[in-house]
């Protein structure tokens, strides 16, 4: 089992950057498919970014792609999100997710089992 912490969550304005951080504790952490997700106020819980388990292959929403990128480093334990270029439909709160030896490239907020507290990010016009 896996604990997930987010941080780096706060208030920007459009076009600033903001990195947000996921530490792992609990598992074999390189084993561990992991992605994040946001979910903006009354809406569903969307996909943004995720990071496959041993290839490191990566996926990314098409309204994030090449402004966000998702980065990890196992020795660590951490999960990284850059996010550049913000935009005030990126108002939500992130969530780190993972899944042990999830070897297929999803989208599904169910495939993942384990699931941070989330961090608010907020960017004004």
């Amino acid at each position: 089992q896996v604990q997930l912490v987010e941080s780096g969550g706060g208030l920007v304005q459009a076009g600033d950057s903001l990195r947000l951080s996921c530490a792992a504790s609990g598992g074999a952490f390189n084993t561990y498919t992991v992605a994040w997700f946001r979910q903006a106020p009354g809406k569903d819980r969307e996909f943004v970014a995720s990071s496959r388990w041993g290839d490191g292959l990566t996926d990314y929403a098409d309204s994030v792609k090449g402004r966000f990128t998702i980065s990890r480093d196992n020795a660590k334990y951490s999960v990284y999100l850059q996010m550049n270029s913000l935009k005030p439909e990126d108002t939500a709160v992130y969530y780190c997710v993972a899944s042990r030896l999830l070897y297929e490239t999803t989208r599904d907020p169910e495939k993942f089992t384990y699931w941070g507290q989330g961090t608010k990010v907020t960017v004004s016009s």
